[in-house]
């Protein structure tokens, strides 16, 4: 996260507000095309898991080699898109100042190789997280950050268009990042040596589990880079700065939930998999719980303090910057605790009924943000109407997870999750919030704020977020690492 927030300042400084728009919104033209990767990598990972589930080695070797040959068939079918529609909606729809298109163009090709390269990574990083090896997972992901702090070192001796070899360099980020993950599992797994297979056995249900998934990934991708390339639309590449810079913030601090959900990913599935009903549920009970609880911490100083972050961390900051981060957290907090219900619902195999409902409440974020737009409203409307449809497109998902497994328990959920974290969240913050009204701006009223955030955080929770026999477990493993 500190290597994230420090990359973004950087990067936004030497590139200054407009080119760091500029390659916002033209990489999410490109991420537009990555949905067909998205919904297949879902498809990857779920009968990856499954299969070691059950401990069919043999059948797991398949659908390894099949989801690869597949990545490439989509990198194939992203390539041709991109060059076509995309570079049409890049040298015709986007506002981008005219001496800069020939920048943007570099980028956009650049950033089309990404995507490809990036696409035959898929298989190979859900084959470490199926097998539960969180360790190389986490060492990687460190490695990915700490190349990209080297790129800033190099863009501030680099004498080149400094937009252009930030992409350049991007792009060799993610070919080295790709051919670890791959040496890793060669190395490793022996399921994972690719050879051809087409199994119409295989393919058949993994086509159809990523054909309903794919509404799905293709409406949050539109509903994520659409809101940006409106935003580009009606208001220009200085508020797309301003989007970019708060989405950095959310994914940099999400990435902590984000990562703990990943961990648990696998589990429920295997559960699943196992037909124990009763363990599947009470791991996303406490995955979901701790989830938004742990994002809560990092988010709540965040979110009061914002003003005095952005303006402490960036030397230019966009308009726009400090609500649109505000507002990007409070989107976080809920996917931190609903992510975990989608993959149990993947773990079902059955997408269809999700992927048309939930899909198309994400998706109306762009039509009603339009509407709003057209008729006047600030750029921070699209924010509020994510979060709205996010809270009732996570609730329908908790419906459709019972439909598809009986013994679970919503009642449960919105009383040992939903409840429970709204009143922990809510007597965590009165101490902080009284400290922001009655100190003035400064570290004092900062570090006063993040410390009382988290003494209430940590007390509300050890005494109404876990039960007995956790606490206990807590306290004996803590006693036997002193102990030790």
């Amino acid at each position: 996260m500190g290597v994230s927030l420090y990359t973004s300042r950087v990067v936004l400084e030497i590139l200054g507000v407009e080119d760091f728009g500029i390659y916002g919104v033209v990489g999410g033209v490109v991420a537009i095309f990555s949905f067909l990767n998205t919904s297949m990598s879902g498809a990857t990972s779920r009968f990856l898991t499954f299969e070691l589930g059950q401990g069919n080695y043999e059948k797991l070797r398949e659908i390894f080699s099949t989801a690869l040959t597949i990545h490439f068939i989509i990198a194939a079918i992203i390539l041709i898109l991109g060059e076509t529609v995309g570079l049409w909606w890049l040298e015709n729809k986007l506002v981008i100042p005219a001496e800069r298109m020939p920048a943007a163009r570099w980028i956009y090709q650049l950033s089309i190789l990404g995507v490809v390269v990036g696409i035959t990574q898929v298989p190979y990083n859900a084959m470490i997280i199926a097998h539960e090896r969180m360790g190389v997972f986490a060492f990687v992901e460190i490695l990915n950050k700490l190349l990209q702090l080297g790129i800033v070192l190099l863009l501030l001796i680099g004498n080149f268009d400094r937009l252009i070899l930030y992409a350049i360099l991007m792009l060799c980020v993610t070919i080295i990042i790709t051919i670890v993950y791959k040496l890793y599992c060669t190395k490793n797994f022996a399921e994972s040596h690719y050879r051809f297979v087409w199994d119409k056995e295989i393919v058949k249900p993994m086509l159809s589990f990523s054909g309903w998934n794919l509404y799905g990934t293709f409406a949050f991708t539109v509903k994520t880079q659409g809101v940006n390339i409106l935003l580009n639309s009606f208001f220009g590449v200085v508020v797309n700065a301003a989007y970019g810079i708060a989405t950095q913030v959310q994914g940099a601090i999400q990435a902590f939930s984000a990562n703990f959900i990943t961990a648990a990913n696998p589990q429920v599935i295997k559960y699943y998999a196992a037909n124990e009903m009763g363990k599947m549920q009470d791991l996303i009970v406490n995955v979901a719980k701790f989830s938004f609880l742990l994002l809560f911490a990092i988010s709540l100083p965040v979110i009061i303090e914002t003003q005095f972050i952005v303006q402490l961390w960036l030397k230019n900051v966009p308009d726009y910057v400090v609500v649109f981060c505000k507002l990007n957290l409070i989107s976080g907090l809920l996917t931190g605790m609903f992510t975990i219900i989608t993959t149990a619902i993947y773990a079902t195999g059955k997408l269809k009924f999700w992927s048309i409902i939930s899909s198309t409440i994400y998706i109306l974020v762009i039509p009603f943000s339009y509407i709003l737009l057209k008729r006047g409203f600030s750029p921070e409307i699209p924010f509020v109407v994510n979060i709205v449809l996010l809270f009732i497109g996570y609730i329908s998902n908790l419906y459709i997870l019972k439909s598809l497994v009986p013994d679970f328990s919503v009642s449960k959920f919105f009383t040992k999750v939903i409840f429970l974290c709204i009143f922990i969240a809510l007597i965590s913050s009165l101490l902080p919030v009284y400290v922001y009204y009655h100190l003035n701006e400064g570290w004092t009223r900062f570090l006063l704020i993040c410390i009382s955030s988290t003494c209430m955080i940590v007390i509300s929770t050890y005494f109404l977020g876990i039960n007995k026999e956790l606490r206990n477990k807590g306290w004996n493993l803590v006693m036997k690492k002193l102990h030790k």
